[in-house]
């Protein structure tokens, strides 16, 4: 499998008929180190040299301009944004690929992959903007498991997995709410949103902080739990 050119139109993965298994991306398949560095390290250390900080100063003069623009707003997410703002030396693709060695995916996530790609059609769904997923899908080794790889604040404009974003992800797909299966870190935009839609979703938490028929703790389990709820056959829901 490949990943598929997001055009803005439905998409046909339907060939085999599999049913769609969709996943977040970070702290869900990859943890959240590649991110973190880039954002709290890299940037700090950068706009330090350009002003003459040093790197905690630097540190709490970045976060106090994330905190201004806040996580509401698609700058938020835009690498390209901070750049220009803070007037950083070099380009961001070269802070990308220095900290790409960093990208880390979970121990379990490639057999998992494997296992159910062979009756699942996988998608990769991440609020994160594009430019870091695909350094993450590169690194990590991940691209040739899925179908179709969808950023909400690149590909939609949306800051948020809300459920404009789930409808617009049937409605590329040419599905109903209860034609998808959805795994994520995050308890109300990767659970509770679109379980509230009638996508089966279901709530990755690895520090086994919540506990449920919905939860797993890693995605070991994910392969007994689908099957032992029929989901296999979900694209004809």
């Amino acid at each position: 499998m490949g990943s598929v050119t997001l055009k803005g139109s439905k998409v046909d993965l339907r060939g085999d008929a599999k049913p769609y298994l969709s996943f977040d991306l970070d702290g869900t398949l990859v943890d959240l180190a590649f991110t973190d560095l880039v954002w709290h390290r890299g940037i700090p250390e950068l706009l330090a040299r350009r002003a003459g900080m040093d790197l905690p100063q630097a540190q709490e003069a970045v976060l106090q301009e994330y905190r201004k623009v806040g996580d509401g707003a698609l700058e938020w997410y835009d690498i390209a944004y901070w750049f220009g703002y803070l007037h950083l030396p070099g380009g961001w693709e070269r802070l990308l690929e220095q900290y790409a060695s960093q990208v880390r995916v979970y121990p379990e996530v490639h057999e998992v992959l494997s296992r159910l790609g062979e009756r699942y059609s996988l998608i990769v769904l991440s609020n994160a903007a594009r430019e870091f997923i695909e350094v993450e899908m590169r690194e990590g080794g991940l691209a040739g498991y899925f179908d179709l790889v969808v950023s909400a604040t690149s590909d939609f404009g949306l800051v948020k997995k809300s459920p404009e974003f789930y409808r617009k992800i049937c409605d590329l797909l040419g599905v109903r709410p209860q034609q998808l299966i959805h795994v994520g870190d995050h308890w109300e935009f990767d659970y509770r949103i679109p379980r509230g839609m009638g996508i089966a979703a279901f709530h990755l938490n690895r520090e086994g902080e919540r506990a449920g028929p919905d939860v797993i703790q890693d995605l070991r389990s994910l392969p007994e739990v689908l099957e032992g709820g029929g989901y296999a056959d979900r694209s004809g829901a």
